[in-house]
């Protein structure tokens, strides 16, 4: 089990990042059949991908499509980053911005925050009710160095001045 006590002040850090989308259909409904098709490409960037360090995956599945701790229509993706660059050129440069495209195709429209990043010690793997809570803080209290967007980042050094 990875510890979950901050980071000294000089020990490097890693991005991470929870993505929650609710689904306008079954996963298995014809409609959502593109996404679907889509998931093994984009992982496989991903887990290729400068920088990326760590996805949740399902036990004994390529994905994590099949867990629903946000609720039965609800996705999660979970990813540990070496950087924020890593990530946003990932998200924003590869195949993954197809599925960005075409995301109200599949999925409803959040009115909240539904993305999430936060720095984690190197080597720490987040679980997936401490990404959970991260999104909560975000959105009951807005961006800070404990949870923030792309939009609105805080450097690792910001949120070790915070939490250690």
């Amino acid at each position: 089990m990875t510890s979950s006590r901050p980071a000294p002040n000089d020990a490097p850090a890693q991005l991470a990042q929870l993505n929650v989308a609710t689904l306008l259909h079954p996963v298995d409904d014809p409609r959502i059949a593109p996404f679907v098709e889509m998931l093994d490409p984009v992982n496989a960037a991903a887990d290729g991908a400068p920088g990326f360090v760590w996805r949740l995956v399902e036990d004994g599945a390529a994905d994590a499509t099949g867990l629903r701790p946000a609720g039965p229509d609800v996705i999660v993706n979970l990813s540990v980053w070496e950087s924020q660059d890593a990530l946003w050129q990932f998200a924003y440069r590869s195949g993954h911005l197809e599925a960005m495209r075409r995301r109200r195709e599949w999925f409803a429209r959040h009115v909240e925050a539904h993305l999430v990043l936060w720095w984690v010690p190197a080597g720490h793997r987040p679980t997936v009710a401490e990404a959970l809570e991260r999104l909560a803080h975000l959105r009951a209290h807005g961006p800070s160095p404990r949870a923030f967007t792309f939009a609105s980042a805080h450097s690792a050094a910001e949120a070790r001045s915070v939490t250690g």
